[in-house]
């Protein structure tokens, strides 16, 4: 990355202040072991890494990938005990694993389920459904640091989304 430096000498009670500003780029990802194009999927940023997981293109996804901007890399996240594909759905990253829930499928089946992804171990396992909230679609979700809080959406379960829009949500804690 090229910089630019520009250097502000300010006499402020004898303080000498630098400015330097970085020049805007953009530097393509890599495809080579790329997922297969999609829309309505998830990313969480790891602090190191991006998972993107679900989605749909042709037809919709149980599958993603796991991109390193430093080596400009992708590698795959097991398909093993993954969620059945889904798209529209949430993610939230936990500190050290993923966890997704909800959205639709390509039957238009709306869940209420979902996994945590461990990427050290590249291994998945269920989140419990016991007091799930309500199937649902296109909700939010944040992690607090540790639980995953989800709110609002669609519970439509016809396939004529936004009939069921919900101001409801849940606490799901993963320990």
């Amino acid at each position: 990355m090229k910089k630019v430096n520009f250097f502000l000498s300010i006499l402020l009670l004898f303080s000498v202040f630098e400015l330097t500003f970085a020049q805007e780029s953009w530097t393509p990802t890599s495809l080579v072991n790329a997922p297969l194009a999609r829309y309505e999927h998830t990313a969480v940023w790891t602090g190191s890494r991006i998972i993107i997981w679900g989605g749909i293109g042709n037809g919709v996804y149980n599958a993603g990938g796991i991109f390193d901007p430093i080596s400009n890399t992708w590698s795959t996240t097991s398909l093993s005990g993954a969620p059945s594909a889904r798209c529209a759905h949430t993610a939230v990253w936990t500190g050290s694993k993923m966890i997704i829930w909800g959205g639709r499928d390509d039957a238009q089946t709306v869940f209420n389920t979902g996994g945590i992804y461990d990427p050290g171990s590249n291994s998945w396992a269920a989140t419990s459904t016991n007091n799930a909230p309500r199937a649902r679609l296109y909700q939010t979700a944040v992690w607090t640091g540790s639980k995953m809080i989800i709110w609002g959406g669609d519970t439509s379960t016809n396939g004529l989304y936004g009939m069921g829009v919900t101001k409801t949500g849940g606490i799901y804690d993963p320990i």
